[in-house]
């Protein structure tokens, strides 16, 4: 191909993913200020919301984990994550679209965690593992889940899309679609009821005190 023909082509693949990116960036902004009545613009959400950064650096860092010679500098990244934003994600964890961690600090997300799409979390949520293998050791959260504050969810197991898992519950088992989930070790109370809305997440107030 001539350098002549390979130049209009390049710039067209760069336009695409431009456009690409600025599109996933105003739907994070938006699915924020969806979930948080605190955001007055996208402006403050854009400068002022640490969990949306951990979101963004994470996807690169994802990127480059993908590639085995940049396997460490992913690492570093994640890291530097750690320390700007408060927030852990490893960079092999795999992230849907329209996450949110609102407050954000003290969340850990390990390196076999799968996180569906419209999924959010408070602060302080651990998806965490529960052996030493090399294996899938965390946990995966289907679409439209929602973890309260300080929840622990451990292991390789399954969260059905729509569950809500109530503040500081540790959960150890499979939940299924749609359930509710309290307290130490996690017990399934109820099934939420069917919301046309993705963002109307709270059934119940003690979910997220």
């Amino acid at each position: 191909m001539h350098l002549s023909a390979a130049r209009p082509r390049a710039a067209a693949i760069s336009a695409s993913v431009w456009t690409s990116a600025r599109g996933r960036l105003r739907e994070d902004l938006d699915a924020a200020a969806r979930r948080d009545p605190a955001a007055r613009s996208r402006l403050e959400l854009l400068l002022c919301y640490p969990g949306l950064h951990a979101v963004w650096i994470h996807r690169v860092a994802h990127r480059m984990w993908q590639r085995p010679g940049l396997k460490l500098a992913a690492r570093i990244l994640s890291q530097l994550n750690r320390s700007w934003t408060g927030v852990e994600i490893h960079p092999g964890a795999t992230i849907g679209r329209r996450f949110f961690i609102d407050h954000a600090m003290g969340v850990v997300i390990g390196e076999t965690a799968e996180v569906g799409d419209d999924v959010m979390l408070y602060h302080g949520v651990t998806l965490g593992g529960r052996s030493l293998e090399r294996t899938k050791r965390h946990p995966t959260l289907e679409d439209g889940v929602t973890v309260g504050a300080g929840a622990r969810i451990l292991g390789p197991i399954v969260i059905g899309a729509g569950a809500q898992i109530g503040a500081n519950s540790v959960v150890v088992r499979d939940v299924p679609a749609g359930a509710v989930v309290v307290g130490v070790p996690g017990q399934v109370r109820q099934r939420a009821a069917a919301k046309a809305d993705p963002y109307d997440v709270w059934a119940d107030p003690e979910i997220y005190i």
